[in-house]
């Protein structure tokens, strides 16, 4: 079938890496949805009557507020002229009664969107769901606020989303995102369940290669091995599944993902003598869209999709958020992942910086640094207040730190990690978890083990 794209299964997990490579094979002219959607109104534009259009899809789109929920304790924007954009896949299944009822929103798919100020490079970073991380406090829309707790990410899209409010879902989300990565996140986009089946149908399906059957229950979705078109129904069960397919990872259902929303893209882009199609085609995506105030309206999306056009196709990186079992720290959890650091923190800071890294320097990042489990630290607490270096190393614990001891310090101004000759790997990985400490090789230490001395600018472990 011409066009036809090929799902793979997932490639087999390595014990340590990025994983990105699930969602990071070459990828050459790829585009994202929005491009395809810029085209499909340049045309509609061009078939007449392009005011009543405009004013219909312009109204379609839901602004969302999230300013007011975001806090004041965020990071610093070290790029002001760059673009970083949440992108959520909302999954609400209001009108959906076959899918079974969820109380309040729910997200299978979030993904974080950096254009560079210079316009000459975009990256794209997925979020595994299964990412276990700290959820900060937030707002569940009622005036009450939960408490900080490690959980799912995902759950930070339903808390915030629990009385059906799209801008308190994409701000807990935010807030989750800010405090774990560091990298200020400004807009946000959400893309609805049931909108994702009208675009596909508008459309006349997708086509995809399967290398093998899917049958899957949870996903309502029965599909043949081989090349074959899907409507809205098929898709939205192909994008879904997990379990029965590959080695049944969130991981590999993003490289699904990606695969299926660049056969759409280009479906869409394949219809440009079509103004019908690509009418049913916006009108879908519109009526799916929720932003917040800066995006919601076709201008604005217009501007963004021509500036996401204007990148080179060999500029825009795909990448999933270097990661690995968090079965490889805490045996008894086999549902989650953790965030592979100091890969991870590269990745982040380098966005932040508005600086372009690649899926290759993020690997060799990766192999090249010990798992925290690899990793011996004692602390030390110099902050004065009593059971600090307990709590701390019960958080290091957590992470998978073997913590040999703990005790008191002198007075210290200054968090420090210091390590032995040979283990400033190690003090690397430690100190991407212990953000603002300061590393220094030293004699003084165990043999093998790190210290962590928690000074009186003690800013918490990330994670």
């Amino acid at each position: 079938m011409a066009g036809s794209h090929r799902s793979k299964n997932a490639p087999t997990r390595r014990k340590r890496g990025t994983d990105g490579s699930a969602g990071g094979r070459k990828r050459g002219t790829r585009v994202l949805l929005w491009t395809a959607g810029v085209l499909a109104f340049v045309i509609l534009a061009g078939a007449g009557g392009v005011y009543w259009i405009y004013q219909k899809l312009n109204g379609n789109i839901t602004s969302a507020t999230i300013d007011d929920k975001l806090g004041e304790d965020r990071p610093e924007d070290l790029s002001p002229g760059a673009k970083t954009i949440l992108v959520a896949g909302s999954d609400t299944r209001e009108g959906m009664d076959d899918y079974g009822a969820v109380e309040g929103m729910r997200s299978d798919t979030l993904m974080i969107l950096h254009i560079a100020e210079n316009r000459e490079w975009a990256t794209v970073v997925s979020i595994p769901r299964d990412s276990w991380v700290e959820i900060p406090s937030c707002d569940m829309g009622d005036g009450v606020m939960t408490e900080p707790h490690h959980a799912k990410i995902n759950e930070s899209y339903a808390l915030g989303g629990i009385n059906g409010d799209a801008g308190g879902a994409a701000a807990c989300t935010i807030r989750t995102l800010e405090q774990n990565t560091g990298l200020r996140i400004e807009n946000f986009v959400s893309l609805d369940f049931l909108g994702f089946k009208d675009m596909v149908d508008a459309l006349g399906g997708v086509d995809m290669c399967l290398d093998e059957p899917i049958d899957d229950v949870k996903a309502h979705v029965t599909l043949e091995a081989g090349c074959q078109t899907l409507n809205g129904e098929d898709a939205l069960g192909f994008v879904r599944v997990r379990y029965s397919v590959g080695d049944g990872s969130d991981i590999g259902r993003i490289e699904r993902q990606q695969d299926f929303m660049n056969a759409l893209a280009e479906k869409a882009q394949s219809k440009l003598t079509s103004p019908t199609s690509l009418y049913g085609f916006m009108d879908a995506v519109t009526k799916s869209l929720t932003t917040d105030p800066e995006l919601a309206s076709l201008d604005a999306l217009y501007n963004l999709a021509t500036e996401l056009q204007g990148v080179p196709a060999d500029k825009l990186t795909f990448i999933t958020v270097p990661n690995y079992p968090r079965e490889l720290d805490v045996p008894t959890d086999k549902a989650n992942v953790v965030w592979d650091y100091p890969a991870t923190e590269m990745l982040f800071t380098s966005l932040a910086k508005d600086e372009e890294i690649t899926k290759e320097q993020l690997e060799q990042a990766a192999e090249s640094a010990p798992s925290p489990a690899e990793v011996r630290v004692r602390v030390l607490n110099g902050t004065g207040t009593p059971g600090q270096a307990a709590e701390v190393a019960d958080r290091l614990r957590n992470l998978g730190f073997q913590v040999v001891s703990t005790g008191n310090a002198d007075p210290a101004e200054t968090t420090t990690i210091s390590y032995p000759e040979g283990l400033e790997g190690h003090a690397d990985v430690l100190g991407s978890r212990v953000p603002g400490a300061e590393t220094r090789q030293t004699t003084d230490d165990l043999p093998g083990v790190l210290t962590l001395t928690i000074g009186a600018d003690f800013d918490g472990v990330r994670g």
